[in-house]
């Protein structure tokens, strides 16, 4: 069972100069991890509603990108605003409006199912019980786990099962913004179909996603937009289809090889 929240997304307004209303902006983002500079000025827009992918090879900055759209680390300069917020300066009120499961994220394994909601629920309702278990009840119904399996031990669970409750405990609060770090990495045919199924219907009920991938299949088959991200910069962005057409390929697989090609 898929559970479709209904929410209604209230856009606030931007605090950029330019009246921007994207859920994100970033603009000539910079960073250098060590000597290594890993974004070099990255732009990236992303609207209210959209799946929008980050599509780019292992090392291209997708993730270190996500750490700085979610406050863990700080960028060396450009602009950025998420919900409307700089999120190194606001990390508190950007995580209150949005959901993140980073790559390597696992549940406690030691604890049920419903025991790793109902702990995210309480962080989310700020400990109170009430707005807790209603979270609680979102996220079960998010996740499609049964309850003997809510009862079990994460422990127990298969990696789908695992990335199921993952996503279900970063969407249970409903958050205007979700960020999905390579969301079925890993994952057998039927659990990446199941996790793709599930984003499409929170998608269709307002929720704006941005998931960065490596599989130009999986960003075929999911991104409302797509950006390709090579070596730290952001080199296209646009709709699948434009994608294909603009770099005369047959798919985006073979778009993203010949932007690349372009590039180097």
């Amino acid at each position: 069972m898929v559970y479709i929240m209904k929410t209604k997304v209230e856009v606030p307004m931007d605090n950029n100069t330019d009246g921007s209303r994207h859920v994100i902006d970033a603009q000539n983002i910079h960073k250098k991890i060590g000597k290594k500079d890993v974004l070099k000025g990255t732009n990236l827009s992303v609207d209210y509603g959209e799946i929008h992918v980050l599509a780019g090879h292992n090392g291209a900055g997708k993730t270190t990108f996500f750490r700085i759209l979610i406050g863990l680390l700080r960028y060396d300069s450009g602009t950025l605003r998420v919900l409307g917020f700089d999120p190194y300066k606001s990390r508190q009120e950007v995580s209150k409006r949005l959901g993140y499961v980073p790559e390597d994220s696992s549940p406690y394994e030691r604890l049920t199912g419903y025991e790793n909601l109902k702990i995210y629920a309480l962080i989310y309702s700020d400990g109170n019980e009430e707005i807790a278990e209603r979270y609680v009840e979102k996220g079960i119904g998010i996740s499609g786990l049964k309850d003997k399996d809510l009862s079990r031990k994460v422990g127990e669970y298969s990696n789908g099962m695992k990335k199921r409750l993952l996503i279900a405990r970063a969407l249970m609060h409903s958050p205007e913004l979700v960020l999905l770090d390579e969301p079925t990495n890993g994952l057998d045919v039927f659990s990446a179909y199941n996790i793709r199924k599930l984003i499409k219907s929170m998608a269709s009920s307002g929720t704006t996603f941005l998931i960065s991938t490596h599989s130009m299949s999986e960003a075929e088959m999911l991104a409302s937009k797509v950006s390709f991200i090579a070596h730290g910069s952001v080199i296209y962005t646009g709709s699948v289809k434009s994608a294909i057409e603009e770099f005369a390929s047959v798919n985006l697989e073979e778009a993203f090889i010949k932007a690349v090609g372009e590039r180097e």
